[in-house]
Formats: structure tokens, sequence, C-alpha cells
């Protein structure tokens, strides 16, 4: 049976983005999107509901994320869904669902507003976690980030 674990959003970064480094020293980067959906009821009301999904990019990607991104930017961010597990502070066991990024492109803010570039993991779009490698970074200044350049 096929699979598929694929997922797309469009939204604005709530808050500026969180850059850290794992003992490894790769770079781990999370980030906090906003998506507004709005609708009419079947009364005729608007409606806007908003969702907000945390983000985790790494290697390169998540310095340039850092780097050119703040709270309030536009943001396309292609990736899969995860759940993961953790020990709570009251110790018990919690899970949170987070996207990991395989490609975040920068948006603009309207006119003249910028950005447009991307950041990109490694080969053909392929992502990359924790336990797999750094892809080699080819750096080009906004608006285009682009690693398989």
């Amino acid at each position: 049976m096929a699979s598929l674990n694929r997922i797309f959003l469009i939204g604005n970064l709530t808050k500026d983005p969180e850059l850290r480094y794992i003992p490894s020293g790769q770079a781990v980067c999370t980030i906090r999107i906003a998506c507004s959906e709005k609708y009419k009821t079947k009364a005729g009301e608007d409606r806007e509901e908003t969702l907000f999904i945390d983000v985790v990019v790494w290697a390169k990607m998540a310095e340039n994320v850092s780097q050119y991104l703040k709270k309030g930017s536009p943001v396309f961010v292609e990736g899969k869904l995860r759940i993961r597990d953790f020990q709570g502070r009251d110790g018990n066991k919690q899970y949170k669902t987070e996207v990991t990024a395989q490609r975040v492109q920068f948006l603009s803010r309207g006119p003249g507003g910028g950005g447009g570039g991307e950041s990109r993991g490694g080969g053909a779009g392929a992502g990359y976690g924790a336990d797999a490698p750094a892809p080699e970074a080819v750096e080009e200044p906004l608006p285009s980030f682009d690693e398989e350049a």
C-alpha cells in the first residue's frame, strides 16, 4: 500500500525564528506559522479561523531562515508531519505534532516588499533531519537561495 506524508503551508511567522545548534554542530531553527482560512457560514456570516503550526528547519536552511526571516514574515513551507514524544515537566509522556521543513520559500509582502527567496534542502528537494548529514551549502544573496544550483 502506498503512503504519502507531505504538507504545504503558507502563512506568517508569529515570532522571530529561534536558532540553536545541537551537540554535533548542526543548526536547527524553530518557527511558528499562523495559517488563516476565511469562509462564510450557512447563515452568511464571515468567519476566520487561524491555525498555529510549529515548523522545524535543519542545517544551512535553518541558518538562512534565522538570518532573513522575522516575526510577521510571509513564508511557504513544504515538509512532512511528525509527532514526537517527550517527558513533560510533570513527568508524564507528552506528544507534539510539528512539521519538519524540506523546503522554505520566502514570500514577498506585496509591492516593494522584497523577499521571494528560497531555502531548500539538498538533492531534488529531499529533506534532512537530525540524523542526516547537512547538505553542501551554496550561498547566494537574497532574494534566492537554492542549494541545488
